[in-house]
């Protein structure tokens, strides 16, 4: 009998599992939880970004995982490296809420949950990796945790309980 793991991933962290793992990032309020796995391999890997654009943010420390535009990149690139086709994959997302409300006609830049949501949807779409489900906006956290044998992504928001995509 295996015995199920749970493979945590901090803030601009990543991490693979393979069943009978299962991933698990909390703290989701502007960040989002991408989540990219293949169902034939039952390999799994999620990434936890932070913001949306790395364009200002190169230096000899770059944290390739903070960031959506890289994050999501090298989160294909890691799972490649271990021989799953890109083909294959297939792409959950959650998180990217508005944390806090501004009233003075904020600028874009306060909007890093959609921003965030924006900028990995342009990523999975520029890599041909279908989102099959998502959670995503409002202004709640989240903690996510999936599932690589069944591809089940379990949602727990703060104030509306769990659900499941």
């Amino acid at each position: 009998m295996e015995i199920e793991t749970i493979v945590k991933v901090g803030i601009a962290e990543c991490k693979i599992v393979k069943t009978p793992q299962f991933i698990r990032t909390s703290g989701l309020g502007s960040c989002v939880g991408v989540v990219i796995y293949d169902t034939t391999t039952k390999i799994a890997g999620m990434v936890h970004v932070m913001l949306p654009d790395s364009s200002l943010a190169r230096t000899s420390s770059f944290n390739f995982y903070k960031y959506a535009d890289t994050g999501v990149m090298q989160l294909v690139h890691d799972l490649q490296k271990l021989g799953v086709i890109t083909l294959n994959m297939r792409a959950k997302i959650a998180g990217g809420s508005q944390m806090f409300s501004f009233t003075n006609g904020s600028s874009d830049i306060m909007r890093i949950g959609p921003r965030n949501v924006e900028a990995v949807k342009e990523t999975l779409e520029e890599l041909q990796i279908p989102i099959v489900s998502s959670d995503y906006g409002g202004n709640n956290g989240r903690t996510i945790e999936f599932n690589p044998n069944n591809g089940i992504l379990m949602i727990k928001t703060v104030n509306k309980g769990i659900s499941y995509i």
